[in-house]
C-alpha cells in the first residue's frame, strides 16, 4: 500500500503538494495542447511512455494517482458545476469518513440509485476507500424490479435519490420496508437524497419515512479523522477483490448481478484510451447512466487516464446534449444508437456550435447506416468507432480503428481492443482472446464461420453474484465465457456481430439472423430505425416480424418495404409480418437497448388480433 499512497503526501498541507505536483509537471507531464495536433500513433506512443508499467490500483488509489497528476484539471462537468481532480478526490474522501461513521466494513455491500450527479461519482470512489462493494441500479426499475435487486444483491447499505423523474423511489422503498414480512433482512440503513425543488421540505420526508437524510449522513464525516480512512484504505488495497456486483439490464429477462474488480475496470479503461488513441485532456460528453459499465469504462476511467473530463447531464434530451457539448466544447460523445437517432433528428441541431467535436463512439446495438452518414456529415466528425463488449466483460473488448471508413464502421463491431502494458503476452499483449462455437453443442468453429461468439481474458468477470447455476452454464473450467452473442470474423481479424444467439430463428428449416435483415432494410431511405424478431408460425416453423420507425417526414409502405427486401435478401429472410412504429413505442432497457423481448410480446399480440 505505501507504495500506491504516500503517506506524507496523504497528510501533507495544500500548497506543499502543489508545489510537488507543479515540479512534477515541469519535470515529466506533457502539456495538455501537446497532444492535440499529434498522429494517432504518437498519440499512443505518448500513452504508453506515461504507463511503462501496469499500475495494480483499486479505484479509490487510482483517482488518487490522477489527482497529483492533474489535480486543478475538471474531472466531471455538470449544467452547473464543474469538480477539479482534486476536488472529486476531497469529495470522495469526506464521503468515505460518512461511511466509517456509519459503521460500514468491508466487503459491505453499498446500492447507489442515482441520477447522472457528481455525487455517483465521489461515492463510488468512497467505497472503494473503505473497501466496499458498490452495486449501482437502474434507476428506471419498478418497485418489484428494486425489491429484486436489493434481496438478490443482500444490499447493506442503500443510497438514493429520492425520486428520479417520474419514479419516486421513497417511496418505493418506503413500501417495501413497511411490509409486514420484511424482504430486506440484510439492508441496515438507506441513505435518502432530497429532491433538489424542496430540499428542506424533503429531507423532513425522507425522515418520516425512517431514512437518514443526505444532509444527516454528511454531518457524520465530522466525526472520523482523515487517519481512520487511511486505515481502511490501506487494508482494503485489493485490486483483484470484487469491487462491483452491477445487473445485467434485463434485456433477455431477469437481471444477473456481474461481480467485476477494480483492476478489471482500469485495465479495460486503458485498454480503450489506447484503442481510441485518447490525447491528453480528452473531454468526453457522455448521456449514458452512470450505472452502466459503458458510462464507467468508456467515459469516466478512461478520460482519467489521460486527465480528461467527463461532461455529463442529469437526463439526456437532444436539447441538453447539444447545449452542453456546444456549452463545454467536447471533443468526443459516447451514446447509444438511440441517443444518435435523436440528436441528428432534432430540428435545431445545427444551431449549435459544435467545432470541438471531432470524435464518437455508437455502440451496445447496431446503428443504422443513415444515422451514421448524417452525424459524420453534420458534426463533422473525423473519428467514428464503434465496439463490442458487455458487462460480463466489463465494457468495450472491441473497437474500430481509429481512421476505419464508414463502411467498416457500419458492418463490423470491431478488433479486439490492443492492451498495452494491461494486457496478457499469451493473448498476444491484448486483455482478452476469443473464438467462435457452435451455439448448440459449444465445439469450436473456423475463422469465417457464423457462430456463438466465447471469450476469455483478464476482464471476464468471475460468475454471476449467488448464481452457480447460471454461472456454469456460461463459463468453463477454462474460463472460456459463452457470450450468447453470434458473430464471425474476417480475414482482417474483424468481428461482424450477427445478433444475439436467442433471436436466430428458423424459416422452413433455414437460419435468419435479424441483424443481416435490419441492415438491408435501414438503407431505405424513408427508415430511421428496424427492430426483427422471429414468432411461431404453423407452415414454416417461424416467421419474421419488423418494426419499423420512420424517418421525420418518411413515408414508406408495407409493399415498399418488402420490394426493397425482395431485391436485397434471400426470399426466406424477408419478414412476413411489417409493422410501422412511433420512437415512444420502443421498449427499452435503462441504458437504451432495444428489449427484443418485449417486442416478441408485441408481435404475438398484434398476430393474434389479426386472426381474431
Amino acid at each position: 500500500m505505501k507504495d500506491r499512497i504516500n503517506i506524507e503526501m496523504w497528510m501533507c498541507p495544500r500548497g506543499r503538494l502543489r508545489a510537488e505536483r507543479t515540479q512534477q509537471k515541469e519535470t515529466s507531464q506533457p502539456s495538455m495542447g501537446g497532444w492535440k495536433m499529434l498522429s494517432v500513433q504518437e498519440r499512443r506512443r505518448q500513452l504508453e511512455s506515461q504507463y511503462p508499467q501496469w499500475p495494480r490500483r483499486t479505484i479509490a488509489s487510482h483517482f488518487f494517482a490522477q489527482a497529483e497528476k492533474f489535480a486543478d484539471q475538471p474531472l466531471l462537468i455538470t449544467e452547473d458545476r464543474t469538480s477539479t481532480y482534486e476536488q472529486v478526490m476531497e469529495e470522495s474522501r469526506r464521503l468515505a469518513r460518512a461511511l466509517l461513521a456509519l459503521g460500514v466494513r468491508r466487503r459491505d455491500k453499498i446500492a447507489v440509485l442515482m441520477a447522472n450527479e457528481p455525487e455517483f461519482i465521489f461515492l463510488m470512489i468512497a467505497v472503494s476507500m473503505v473497501g466496499g462493494v458498490v452495486i449501482p441500479i437502474n434507476t428506471m426499475l419498478r418497485a418489484d424490479e428494486l425489491s429484486y435487486v436489493l434481496q438478490q444483491s443482500d444490499t447493506n447499505i442503500l443510497v438514493m435519490s429520492e425520486r428520479i423523474g417520474r419514479l419516486h423511489h421513497a417511496a418505493a422503498v418506503a413500501d417495501l420496508l413497511s411490509a409486514g414480512e420484511t424482504k430486506l433482512p440484510q439492508l441496515r440503513q438507506v441513505i435518502c437524497i432530497p429532491d433538489r425543488a424542496h430540499n428542506d421540505e424533503n429531507e423532513e420526508v425522507c425522515r418520516d419515512a425512517g431514512f437518514l437524510a443526505w444532509s444527516d449522513f454528511l454531518d457524520g464525516a465530522e466525526r472520523v479523522t482523515d487517519d481512520e480512512v487511511y486505515a481502511r484504505w490501506k487494508d482494503s488495497e485489493y485490486p483483484d477483490e470484487v469491487a462491483f456486483i452491477i445487473y445485467t439490464s434485463g434485456s433477455t429477462g431477469v437481471p444477473k448481478g456481474v461481480q467485476l474488480t477494480s483492476d478489471m475496470f482500469l485495465r479495460c479503461a486503458y485498454s480503450t484510451c489506447l484503442s481510441r488513441a485518447f490525447e491528453l485532456g480528452r473531454r468526453i460528453y457522455c448521456p449514458l447512466p452512470l450505472y452502466h459499465v459503458f458510462a464507467m469504462e468508456e467515459g469516466l476511467l478512461a478520460a482519467s487516464f489521460v486527465g480528461g473530463s467527463l461532461v455529463i447531464g442529469r437526463e439526456f434530451t437532444p436539447r441538453i446534449a447539444l447545449e452542453l457539448m456546444s456549452t463545454h466544447e467536447a471533443t468526443d460523445m459516447i451514446c447509444v444508437p438511440s441517443m444518435l437517432v435523436a440528436l441528428v433528428n432534432h430540428p435545431q441541431v445545427t444551431d449549435y456550435s459544435l467545432q470541438s467535436l471531432t470524435a464518437l463512439m455508437c455502440a451496445a446495438a447496431p446503428a443504422p447506416v443513415p444515422v451514421w452518414k448524417r452525424a459524420v456529415d453534420l458534426f463533422g466528425l473525423t473519428e467514428i468507432c464503434t465496439g463490442y463488449g458487455g458487462t460480463e466483460v466489463t465494457a468495450s473488448t472491441m473497437h474500430t480503428e481509429v481512421g476505419d471508413s464508414l463502411e467498416v464502421v457500419v458492418s463490423r463491431v470491431g478488433r479486439i481492443k490492443p492492451g498495452g502494458v494491461s494486457g496478457l503476452a499469451e493473448y498476444g499483449g491484448a486483455n482478452v482472446q476469443y473464438k467462435v462455437v457452435d451455439p448448440v453443442s459449444g465445439a469450436d468453429l473456423p475463422s469465417g464461420t457464423m457462430g456463438e461468439l466465447s471469450v476469455r481474458g483478464n476482464v471476464v468477470t468471475r460468475g454471476y453474484y449467488k448464481k452457480p447455476e447460471e454461472t456454469s452454464a456460461v463459463l468453463d473450467g477454462d474460463g472460456w465465457l459463452r457470450t450468447g452473442d453470434l458473430g464471425r470474423m474476417d480475414e482482417f481479424g474483424y468481428f461482424e456481430f450477427l445478433g444475439r444467439s436467442k433471436d436466430l430463428y428458423k424459416v422452413s428449416g433455414e437460419n435468419v439472423a435479424p441483424k443481416e435483415v435490419e441492415e438491408t432494410i435501414s438503407k431505405h431511405p424513408a427508415v430511421s430505425q428496424v427492430y426483427i424478431v422471429g414468432v411461431p408460425d404453423g407452415l414454416t416453423t417461424e416467421a419474421g416480424a419488423a418494426f419499423i420507425e420512420l424517418r421525420p417526414g418518411g413515408a414508406c409502405t408495407r409493399s415498399d418495404i418488402l420490394a426493397w427486401c425482395h431485391e436485397r435478401v434471400a426470399r426466406f429472410k424477408i419478414p412476413r409480418y411489417i409493422w410501422f412504429v412511433e420512437a415512444s413505442d420502443w421498449p427499452m432497457t435503462g441504458t437504451g437497448k432495444i428489449q427484443k423481448f418485449r417486442l416478441q410480446e408485441m408481435a404475438r399480440e398484434r398476430i393474434g388480433k389479426q386472426k381474431d
